[in-house]
């Protein structure tokens, strides 16, 4: 397990071991990988980031997965597969997320990504992300560090 702060100096959790902080997380990540790019989406307030979000209704975090791939980036998944799950706390308030890889079989251009700006394929994630204004603050932790270590040695 690994403990660190966040961006905005939250503790953070992060464990590639099954369900070691919640049984039934809210949230999730997924890494996305597609024709030998990293897709990624733009989001409208928060920047460049791997697609995410909160579960609706009666989903499981793979159902949700697959949406939010799809609604952020038009991304069809083809194969997901769960990596780990990380947890931060911050004043008053705990997020669990199980993270995911994803290969991506199709992108489809929509007439709406939700909250979105849609898809972004890039081939490498660059080595200051952190100090990069144009990446999301959920990129810029070591959750991202972590998480590509481990998918870039198990999966590519």
């Amino acid at each position: 397990m690994y403990t660190f702060k966040d961006a905005y100096h939250n503790q953070v959790f992060l464990s590639f071991e099954k369900n070691p902080f919640s049984k039934t997380p809210r949230h999730v990540w997924v890494v996305c990988r597609y024709e030998n790019q990293w897709l990624l989406t733009n989001h409208s307030k928060r920047g460049l980031e791997f697609p995410g979000g909160k579960l609706e209704g009666n989903e499981v975090p793979e159902e949700a997965a697959v949406r939010e791939v799809f609604e952020e980036t038009g991304g069809e998944v083809s194969s997901l597969t769960y990596i780990g799950q990380y947890k931060v706390v911050s004043k008053g308030k705990t997020i669990i997320k199980n993270i995911y890889f994803a290969t991506i079989g199709n992108v489809i251009k929509k007439e709406d990504y939700m909250e979105t700006d849609g898809p972004v394929m890039i081939d490498e994630l660059p080595s200051g992300i952190q100090q990069d204004d144009a990446y999301s603050f959920i990129m810029k932790d070591n959750v991202l560090q972590y998480v590509m270590k481990y998918v870039k040695r198990t999966f590519l």
